[in-house]
C-alpha cells in the first residue's frame, strides 16, 4: 500500500467535514432524480424551441417517464448581430445568442415554483459561401440549445436538492 502522507490525509478530512453532498445521491432512484424524471416540458415556439425541448426532455426523463408532477415552461429569445463589419459594409462575424426565462409550476396547485433565466453565445464567421455561413449559424444554434438545456437542468436539480 502506498503511504498517502499526512498533508492529503487533513485536505481529504476537511473535505469531508465541509458540508458537500452530492447533488444526485442515491443515483437514479434517488430524490433528485425521481423530481426531475416528474417535470414535464411544455412544448416551446421555433425550431431553437425545437431544439432546447428535446435536450431538456433527453436530461430530464433519461430513465423513463414517472408521473407528471411539474410543469417547465420556456421563453426563448434567439438573436443575431453582426460584429465585424468590413468598409464595405459587409459583416465579417456574427455573435449568435440564446437566452430562455423558465418557470417551474407545481401541476396540482398552479404555483410558481421556480422562476430564472439562461442564456449562452457563440461566434459565427461569416464566409464568402452563404450556405457555409447559415451551416455555422445552425450549428451554433444546436450547441446553444445544448448549453440552454444543461443550464436549465442543473439549476432544477439544485432546487430539487434544496427541497429534499
Amino acid at each position: 500500500m502506498k503511504y498517502i502522507g499526512f498533508p492529503l490525509l487533513l485536505i481529504i478530512a476537511a473535505l469531508s467535514a465541509c458540508g458537500l453532498r452530492p447533488v444526485y445521491s442515491g443515483g437514479a432512484s434517488g430524490a433528485v432524480a425521481g423530481t426531475l424524471q416528474s417535470v414535464s416540458v411544455d412544448p416551446i415556439e421555433g425550431k431553437s424551441g425545437w431544439l432546447v425541448r428535446n435536450a431538456l426532455n433527453d436530461r430530464l426523463t433519461a430513465s423513463g417517464q414517472a408521473d407528471t408532477k411539474y410543469r417547465l415552461t420556456v421563453k426563448l429569445d434567439d438573436n443575431i448581430e453582426g460584429l465585424g463589419v468590413r468598409a464595405d459594409d459587409t459583416v465579417t462575424r456574427e455573435r449568435r445568442t440564446l437566452r430562455a426565462r423558465y418557470q417551474l409550476i407545481d401541476v396540482e396547485t398552479g404555483k410558481i415554483l421556480l422562476d430564472a433565466t439562461a442564456g449562452s453565445d457563440a461566434g459565427i464567421d461569416v464566409v464568402s459561401s452563404e450556405y457555409a455561413t447559415i451551416a455555422g449559424e445552425n450549428s451554433a444554434l444546436e450547441n446553444l440549445s445544448q448549453r440552454i438545456a444543461d443550464q436549465i437542468s442543473a439549476r432544477l436539480a439544485l432546487y430539487a436538492s434544496q427541497q429534499k
